[in-house]
């Protein structure tokens, strides 16, 4: 009788693995991978809130007299907000990355601002004259909030820049109507004081000289 050989796997052919027990309906599918979301609609996005953040920055350097940065980290959403409102209508607060910033100052006088682009900082355009009037808000907040810390960082007036040990100088400058005073009362007293008045910053002597030119008009007028 002849005998009939029977061959069995071994145990290791016998050991399968759910991946090779499951055939999917339809064998087309094992080709096909899930397609993940281009990366390149994210970047333009991100480019386009960029270009848009330095525009804003180039806006609001139009007719722009003083820029100054504030420390704000740790500041909340609602401090914010309490801020912007305590500032007055020709001062307007901008939070931007330094980089951004920097990318719409640079070639330009503002440029001397670049020892503050480090840390976060918000940043302060202030469309006045009235530079004291423009600062003394945000250091009523601070005091108010007791954030010693989020102090400023600098800022640039006239070109020139100030650092934080400099912004008494800013805070402690003459109003408009003490400026206008001051050359009024030159003009009636000694040569000397006249001489003074004139050696003062330029800014200071076209704004006397308007208010000098005003009242003359005024008094001309008047006759």
């Amino acid at each position: 009788m002849e005998a009939t050989l029977f061959s069995f796997p071994s145990s290791h052919s016998l050991t399968l693995t759910k991946t090779q027990t499951h055939f999917p309906s339809n064998p087309l599918t094992l080709s096909t991978k899930p397609k993940r979301p281009k990366l390149s609609i994210r970047s333009a996005i991100s480019r386009t809130k960029k270009e848009e953040t330095v525009e804003t920055v180039k806006t609001q350097l139009d007719n722009c007299y003083l820029l100054a940065a504030i420390k704000y980290k740790g500041l909340t959403v609602k401090q914010f907000q309490d801020l912007r409102r305590a500032l007055p209508e020709s001062t307007r607060l901008v939070v931007a990355k330094n980089t951004l910033v920097y990318k719409a100052i640079e070639g330009t006088p503002w440029e001397v601002l670049k020892p503050c682009m480090k840390g976060m900082n918000a940043w302060l355009f202030v469309h006045s004259e009235e530079i004291p009037a423009a600062l003394k808000p945000y250091r009523d907040f601070q005091k108010e909030k007791k954030l010693e810390d989020n102090d400023f960082t600098g800022a640039v007036f006239e070109g020139k820049f100030y650092g934080p040990g400099d912004f008494k100088v800013l805070e402690k400058m003459p109003t408009r109507a003490e400026i206008y005073a001051q050359l009024l009362g030159s003009l009636k007293g000694p040569a000397s004081s006249l001489v003074g008045t004139i050696q003062a910053p330029a800014r200071e002597l076209v704004m006397v000289l308007k208010a000098y030119v005003k009242k003359l008009e005024e008094e001309g007028g008047g006759q």
